[in-house]
């Protein structure tokens, strides 16, 4: 079992840029594909971007590829998410999560079993 606790969210304008941080409780981290999900007032909860339990495999949604760039660091228990030229759209509250069942291509919400309380994300133009 792990526990997920993310920070780094915030109020920010167009253009702008931010670094999310998941932390993770448990010595086997290492074991996890995690990944990031957002989820607008109103809207399903949308995948963003995901990462092998190794790092050498990523995969992102097309609204962020080339703009945000996930990443983790094993020893640390961290997961990363940069979020670069931030639009008005990307408001949300992102959430991360981990699976022992999927891969870096699992973009279903029910692949994983593991979920941080999230932080918010706003983007004013």
């Amino acid at each position: 079992q792990v526990q997920l606790v993310e920070s780094g969210g915030g109020s920010v304008q167009a253009g702008d840029s931010l670094r999310l941080s998941c932390a993770a409780s448990g010595r086997t981290f290492s074991r996890y594909v995690v990944g990031w999900f957002r989820q607008a007032p109103g809207m399903e909860r949308d995948f963003v971007a995901a990462i092998s339990t190794s790092g050498r495999n990523t995969y992102y949604a097309e609204s962020v590829k080339g703009r945000f760039t996930i990443s983790r660091d094993n020893a640390k228990n961290t997961l990363y998410l940069r979020l670069n030229s931030l639009k008005p759209e990307d408001t949300a509250v992102y959430y991360c999560a981990a699976t022992t069942r999927g891969t870096s291509r699992s973009v279903q919400t029910d692949e994983y079993d593991y979920w941080g309380q999230g932080t918010q994300v706003t983007v004013s133009s």
